[in-house]
Order: C-alpha cells, then structure tokens, then sequence
C-alpha cells in the first residue's frame, strides 16, 4: 500500500541512467543469444538510481524486437553487446555500432543477469527477464527495472511473477545502514550521485545526464516523495466488486458519461481497500491480537470492550482515538496470553465514507432516522473525490447495507486560473476567494459557478471573470427592482391595496411577461429535479434580460404617467409578480440578493407572508398563463427588432431619427399573421411609420449571378466564355428564376448546359435607397429615406434626450415638473411648433419656451446636426407628481 499527500512539481531536475546489467551465461541464455564470450548487458534506462540496489528484475515487451548491438560501448573504447528495443537503438546510440542478432521480448524472457549490488541476501530467485504489459518503445530502452518495493506496477508484476520484494531505503527517506556503502543513512535523493559513481566505478555505466520531469512531493513541506510497500490492513473489496458495478448503475450520475466513465473504471479496475495508516491519532483499527498464540479479535462496541476478560486500562469517560485506547489489554480467550490492539489506525477516509452511519450512531441508536435517512438524495464534490468521498460512501454502502449511499452525485470540475491553467502556489495564479467575495460579494461568486458552465466542466475563476456577472446579470435585475421600487413608492403602490386586474384584460405586454414568468417556472424546476444547475441558472438569465430590455423599456411611460389608471395598476402588478416570482426562483442560486428582494416586496408588505424567501413555497406554475402565441409574436418581435437595429446601424442611421417604412419578409404564414399583431411594436422599436410584410426579398435586393469559375472553368473550356455572357445578360424573370433554382439547391439550364448549384455564384445587394439584414429565412430592410419631415421629428428626439440629461446633471427627481428653454437658429422654432407635445410629455416639462434659459436655470449648448441649440431646465416649485400618502413597498437605493 502507499499513502501519499502529492503535489506535482513540474520541470523538477533528475539523473537519467542508462545502466548495464551483464547477461549470466546460462541454458536460457544461450539459446537466444550469440556466444558471450564479447561482454552482454541489457540496458536499462532509470530517472531513480536510488531505486536500483532493490532491483530484482528487468521487464520487456513480449511483442517487441531486440537488438543485439555491439560496438565501443565500454567505458575505455573496448567493444561490448548491449540489448535494448530495436526501435529505440538509432536514438540512444551515438556512436557506429553493429546489430549482431534481433530477437523478441518473448524470447528474452527466463534469461538471467547479474545482479547490480548484494547487499540483502535474497531467500528467492530473481534477477531474470520477465514479460510486463507497462513496457513502453517511446522513451527508454524498451527495458524497465524493476523494484516491487518502490512502485505500484513494479509491485503488481513482482507478485505475478513470484519475485521477492526487498527494502534498501527506511520508511523515513534515508538509505540503509548497509555496512561499508558510502550513502548508508543519506536521504535517498541525495544518494543518486553516489550510486551512480559505484556503477560508473564497475563500468555499469553506459551514459548518464539529467532530465527534467513532472516528479511528486508532499504539499505541505515539499519534500520528495516514493512509493514504498508496506504491509497493511485491507477490506476485501474485490470480493464485492460485481455488486459495486451493479450498485453504481442505480446512481444518477452528473455528468452522466462519469458513471460508467471515470467511476465506472475504477470500480471494473477496482483493488482491495488499504485501510491502515500509521498515525499518532486517529481512529483506531478495532483488532487485538494475542501476544503469545496470535489469535485475532475485531471489537464492534464499547459494549463488547467492556465484557472482554480481565480488561486494562479502559474506562467508561476514555477517549476511543488512538493513543489512548493503546492501552486497553485483554485476556486472550485462547491460551490466557495478553492481548493488545494492533497499532495502525483507519485510513481517514474510511471515516468520510462511513458518515452516513456515524451521524446518527447506528447501529446504538437513531435506527429509524438512519433508515429514513441513509441514502441521500444527493451528494456534490469535485471530480477528484471519486476515487475518494464518492468512493468510500459507495463501498461501505454496498458492503455494508447492499444498496448505494446516495442517488445522486454532481461531480464538480476543476477550478482553474482566468486563462484556463490549473491554480499552483508555484506559479502564482491561486487566487485567494476572499477578495473575490470582498469586492463582488458571495452571490456574484454563486451566480458565476452555476451559471458559467455545466458543473461537470473545468472553470476558469477570476475577480474579473465574476465581474463581468454582476454586470451582465445582477445589475440589470436590481436595476429593474430598483426600477419598480422607485415608481411604486412615487405612486404609493400597494399590491395587496386592492384586486389586481384580471390577467385577460391587461395588455399584450403584460400578458407576454406572465406567460414566460410561468414558462421559466417549468423550465427552473424541471432542470434543477433533474439536477441541471446551469441550464436553470442560464434560464433565468435569459429572462432577466427580456424583463429588463424588453418589457421595462418597452413599459417606461405607463410606470411615470401620471395617471393612475387600471392600466398602470396592470403594469405594477404584473412587474411585481415577475420579481417576487424571481426571488423564490433565485433563492437556491444567490440567496442574499433574492432575500433583500422577497424581504422588501412581499414580507414588508404582507405580514401574513413568511419573513424570509427560504422560507416561503417554491413557485408552482400555473397553465392558464401560458399563451404561446403570444410569446411566439414577441419572439419575433425581438428578433426582428434586433434585425432592424443592425439594419439602422449599417446604415449609419441612428435609432432616434424615425423612418419611412420598414419591410419584413418571414417564410411561414403563421408568422405574417403575427407580423399583424406585432406591427405597433416593430413601429415603436425600430422608430418607423410603417411596417409591411413582403412575400419576395426581391422588393429590396438585387441579384447577379456569376459562373464559379474554379469548378467550370476545368469542366467547360472554351465554352466558358458563352456562359460568362448569358448570365451577364440575364435580367427580369429569367434572372429571378436562375436564383431561386440556385438559391433552392436545384439544378440550372444555361445555353444549353446543366449546371449544379455549386457551378454558379449568387451574390446580393441592398437596392438603392434601402438596407437589409438577414436571419436565416427572416429579412427586414429599412427604406433610408429621410424628408424634412422626418429630419424634424428626429431633431425633437435628439432635444427630448439632451433635456432628460440635463435634468439627472442637475440633480432632478424623476418626479419633477420643469419648465424647458430651447433657444437656436433655423427650423428650430418650426420643431418646437410641431412637436411640442412630445417633448412635454417626454420631458415633464410643464411649459417650453423657444427663448435663452435664465441664469438661475441648469443649461448647456450643444450640436444638434450641425445647429448650435441651448437647452436649459429649471424645477417648477409644486410641480412634482402627486404621492400617494400610502405606505410604500420598500425604498431601495440604486447600486453605484
């Protein structure tokens, strides 16, 4: 067995060896090899020459050739042989050498060779050729030495193969006190030179240098490591290692692949368990043995402790750890000898794995809550712990009861740095997680592990990478509840105050964001039942941003109207739901912030309500809401919003300028009927007069076709040039039909020549006077027109957003009345004549006036194309909104 605490260091410096190992001249030997009568080794390449004094045989590849290669290999020029892989000789010679024989691994196999040192006398036969399946051609020689006492394949072959398991090194690291050896009692590390200069010293030495390699060390002191075998304790899991398999098949793995992946390998590769560890506390072995006939007893109780004969040393207040129960004897019931405990305590993960046992301390006790309890829903770790807490809770679960100890398991990924590396003190990119959870806080941290990637994956961990959460997720939700909460205690608004109005009633927008409310309800609760963090996370995220895109923005004026009309008690009660819905969907995810929420909304304002939202019932969703027409029309209002901004924006059309006419092109029926029903918002979004469905893309591109010329041109010749001027004369209907066909995928005629689709080329361009943008089978283009007309009611849009600036520059309440100045040359006074109304409403500004602000009015100049205009505002004394005199919801600050 082998326990070790590792810490990988790369790059680490080591001897690379290549050692000669002379061939006995014997049966076995002589019928392989040519006469020995020129010096024969093997040779065999080691990075551990600490390792070569317990060496007992030497492992080749039973399929592999061997060369016998003789040439001035000796330390002073003479010739010798040396056997290694024929594949590896070119590599490792450097001078001319001469291949004598070529055999295989097989043959070599029984062949006998001197032993490098003697310095434990050996009770079994050893130092011969074994065959091994580790055996590898691609660095070495093709021949590995073998030490069962330092290493975990050397150990497996050496038992195979019946070869005794010798120790040269303590278990503290140092080398034996073997008598006159020059590295007696040396640090085994520290003994390489010196093994090496022996060997050089006997001419066993063929070449030596250094490399640099991955090598383990202890993570805590950084000391070297070595594999080392030990007797041990062991649990007999092989016994059990069919119904391990089997029990493993009942467990829902996620990722689903480690099931029979990573967990499923190592339960079909599956060894005995080690148990002991040699510690000076810890839970001890529960085994004493008798002193004088050996006789073994395992003790299961303190009950059974108590009642052994003539009993030492234990008293009912002891602490059951070792040391202290070293010191209970007993009466052996065999032949009256002393017993005492043996001294080796449990591998500490025996413990982790027997939780679910020792939380209630069954067998004593509890049995009914262990019954109900013992197999866990689920369990979550890293993907490291299955060879470890996920392996141990399984194994004595099955050994123990017969049935897994968890029906769940989320196997988490590694952490790594933000360029995707593994996190090393070494490197210096570990990255204490306090200072992320200072600066972003513990929601933004949650919120990133869930929702960046599928737990199963690898994660790159950064403040910046968080960062980027809070501002792509968590402020536009607490903008939006920030939103909410401003306007409803502007208006008093109160949401158990009176009867909301009935959902069928209230208007499309409305209705839109209840049907996803309760669609996303579905969605979060099917993927976390079935254990799928980050599609739930990533859901909610999605919605998140249409609420806060879509429907605040799309909603601003209903919640800052003064009226207070059904139809903004409609927008107030369907916003809240959304966010009181949003807290109890998030509180598994960021629990503080959909507390603060839930807190303020609904515990403030219904004392009925439970105080926290991990308190209150998960959401349930309710069908009658959902209505996927609708939310099939904004889905597409959305997209081809979205299509029209790019549209605008390759057009270099800003979006306050308003337009003509916008045409859609969509490719089914049903969506041009609900084109109909989405056309006031297409006109609202996109800030266009008109919106017109359109059956052929044809209205605003243009078409040409040419001939692909590298795959016609080695197929047609000379014929090329005629189809050249076909297509180039092609216009009208015969131009649209060559298209389409292409376009489709189908075959063309052309001067009397087929074509495939892939012979031609179709190449498309905005018609003059339009410009469009393309999604799959969905189109939309903008007429770019622009008349004075249009050019006016763009100039108020531009003065509307000048003013709303200058009002948060001066410090202005959003509730705030104003009178507004505009003062500026040209068509200026004709903008204020015809659009005054809009900037009024837009602005709350209860006069404007076309004249210089007065000096104690908030002002500043600015460009409105290429006019230099004036704006200025002053707070209008009793002018604010009216305020409900109500208790509000909450207040909440703004996060900066």
């Amino acid at each position: 067995s082998h326990e070790v605490a590792l810490g990988y260091q790369e790059d680490t410096p080591d001897p690379s060896v290549h050692v000669k190992l002379r061939v006995v001249d014997s049966e076995a030997a002589r019928a392989v090899l040519p006469p020995l009568e020129t010096p024969t080794s093997f040779l065999a390449w080691t990075t551990t020459p600490w390792t070569l004094p317990a060496n007992v045989a030497l492992a080749v590849a039973e399929d592999a050739r061997y060369v016998v290669a003789e040439g001035p290999f000796g330390s002073d020029g003479h010739r010798e042989r040396l056997i290694l892989a024929e594949a590896l000789a070119d590599t490792i010679f450097q001078e001319p050498y001469e291949v004598v024989a070529t055999v295989t691994g097989r043959e070599l196999v029984g062949v006998i060779y001197e032993p490098l040192f003697t310095l434990v006398k050996l009770e079994t036969p050893a130092h011969r050729i074994i065959s091994a399946d580790f055996v590898s051609l691609d660095d070495g020689t093709g021949i590995v030495h073998i030490a069962p006492a330092y290493g975990a394949d050397d150990l497996a072959v050496g038992r195979a193969e019946g070869l005794p398991i010798i120790h040269t090194v303590e278990q503290d690291g140092t080398i034996m006190d073997f008598p006159g050896v020059p590295y007696a009692k040396m640090d085994f590390k520290k003994a390489d030179p010196l093994i090496l200069e022996d060997l050089r010293r006997r001419g066993l030495v063929y070449r030596s240098g250094e490399i640099r390699h991955t090598y383990p060390f202890c993570w805590r002191c950084e000391s070297p490591l070595l594999y080392y075998a030990k007797e041990s304790w062991y649990i007999r899991t092989t016994a059990m290692k069919e119904r391990l398999i089997q029990a493993n098949q009942e467990i829902n793995w996620h990722p689903a692949h480690i099931r029979d992946g990573r967990f499923g390998e190592w339960l079909q590769n599956n060894v005995d368990w080690a148990l002991s560890r040699e510690r000076f506390w810890g839970t001890p072995i529960p085994v004493w043995v008798c002193e004088g006939c050996g006789h073994q007893t395992a003790i299961g109780s303190i009950e059974e402790l108590r009642g052994q004969s003539n009993i030492q040393g234990f008293t009912e207040e002891m602490d059951l750890h070792r040391p202290f129960l070293d010191d209970v004897h007993f009466t052996c019931p065999e032949c009256g000898d002393q017993m005492s405990r043996v001294p080796e305590v449990m591998d500490a993960w025996y413990d982790s794995g027997a939780m679910p046992v020792a939380q209630w301390h069954y067998p004593f006790e509890n049995r009914d809550l262990f019954e109900r309890h013992a197999v866990a829903d689920y369990i979550c770790e890293g993907v490291d712990q299955t060879r470890g807490w996920f392996y141990t809770l399984h194994a004595l679960g099955v050994l123990l009861f017969d049935r897994p100890a968890y029906k769940h398991v989320i196997s988490l990924g590694h952490i790594l740095d933000e360029n995707g590396e593994k996190m090393s003190k070494s490197k210096g990119n570990v990255l204490d997680p306090w200072s992320v959870l200072d600066a972003r806080g513990a929601d933004a941290l949650r919120w990133y592990m869930y929702s960046a990637t599928a737990p199963g994956n690898p994660r790159r961990f950064s403040e910046g990478l968080v960062g980027e959460t809070v501002r792509r997720f968590l402020l536009p939700l607490w903008n939006t509840y920030s939103f909410f909460v401003t306007y409803a205690n502007l208006d008093g608004f109160q949401p158990h105050a009176a009867p909301a109005p009935p959902v069928a009633e209230r208007p499309l927008l409305d209705r839109w964001l209840l049907s996803r409310l309760h669609g996303l309800i579905g969605t979060v609760t099917e993927d976390l039942e079935g254990y799928n963090i980050m599609e739930a996370a990533r859901a909610i995220e999605a919605f998140v941003e249409e609420l806060s895109t879509w429907y605040v923005r799309r909603n601003r004026r209903r919640f800052w109207k003064s009226e207070d009309d059904v139809d903004k008690q409609a927008a107030y009660h369907s916003l809240y739901e959304a966010l009181t819905t949003l807290s109890r969907l998030m509180a598994p995810f960021t629990p503080f912030i959909a507390d603060e929420i839930y807190r303020n909304l609904v515990a403030e304002a219904d004392s009925e309500a439970p105080e926290s939202v991990h308190l209150a019932s998960w959401p349930e969703v309710q069908p009658g809401l959902r209505d996927e027409r609708i939310e099939d029309d904004v889905r597409l209002a959305m997209q081809l919003s979205s299509l029209g901004r790019a549209a605008r924006s390759k057009a270099q059309i800003k979006v306050r300028q308003p337009l003509t006419e916008a045409l859609v092109m969509v490719p089914s029926a049903s969506e041009r009927e609900s084109l109909l029903r989405i056309a006031d918002q297409l006109r609202e979004e996109l800030n266009v007069k008109g919106v017109r469905a359109v059956e052929d893309e044809a209205e605003f591109v243009q078409f040409s076709v040419r001939p692909n010329l590298a795959r016609l041109g080695p197929r047609l010749g000379r014929d090329m040039g005629k189809i050249v001027k076909v297509l180039q004369a092609l216009e009208g209907s015969e131009l649209a039909d060559i298209v389409g066909r292409a376009r489709a995928g189908l075959m063309v005629e052309v001067a009397g020549t087929t074509l495939s689709p892939e012979e031609l080329l179709v190449e498309s361009e905005d018609r003059p006077g339009f410009v469009s943008a393309s999604e799959g089978p969905v189109s939309i283009a903008i007429d770019t027109t622009v008349t004075a007309e249009l050019a006016q009611e763009g100039l108020a849009r531009d003065l509307v957003r000048h003013i709303q600036e200058l009002r948060r520059t001066a410090g202005l309440d959003i509730s705030d009345r104003i009178t507004a100045y505009v003062h500026g040359d040209g068509d200026l006074a004709q903008v204020l004549e015809r659009h005054g109304d809009y900037i009024r409403q837009e602005t709350l500004a209860v006069s404007l006036l076309a004249e210089r602000p007065p000096q104690e009015a908030a002002s500043e100049t600015v460009s409105l194309e290429e006019r230099r205009v004036t704006v200025g505002v002053l707070r209008r004394v009793g002018g604010s909104l009216t305020q409900s005199a109500q208790h509000p919801p909450g207040k909440v600050s703004k996060p900066g």
